[in-house]
């Protein structure tokens, strides 16, 4: 006999852990995939919610400057001072339903990544 014949090579472990790695990388490429196409949906959402917060924030400055001239107002002795409360009372109650809707948006949970942490949950508990 030969000294090659006598040595046994076994090709299915090295296939077999190159299948593995194969898999994996797979694996890995479809999550990354996923996360991706999860992030443009959260994208449209945190844009929603900057335009929210800055028409908020632009109310509220309407707010405060309408107080602050319906204070005026109120010290001159003519009737000009109701039109500027009812606008710091318009502008309040914008800023308070914009606030809410965003607060709402919030709650909702669209800035998470629900499928990917699903996968990630399911891929944990088949290794474990």
């Amino acid at each position: 006999m030969d000294k090659q014949d006598a040595i046994v090579r076994n090709p299915g472990v090295i296939s077999g852990i190159s299948s593995l790695f194969k898999s994996l990388f797979g694996l890995a490429v479809s999550r990354v995939e996923l996360a991706a196409l999860e992030l443009s949906e959260i994208r449209n959402h945190v844009i929603e919610l900057l335009a929210i917060f800055a028409a908020a924030v632009l109310a509220v400055w309407f707010a405060i400057a309408f107080g602050a001239m319906t204070v005026v107002a109120l010290a001159w002795e003519s009737m000009g001072w109701t039109i500027l409360l009812i606008m710091f009372a318009v502008f309040a109650l914008i800023t308070a339903v914009l606030v809410t809707k965003g607060l709402a948006l919030l709650k909702q949970n669209k800035l998470a990544f629900p499928a990917t942490m699903k996968e990630l949950k399911n891929d944990r508990e088949m290794l474990m």
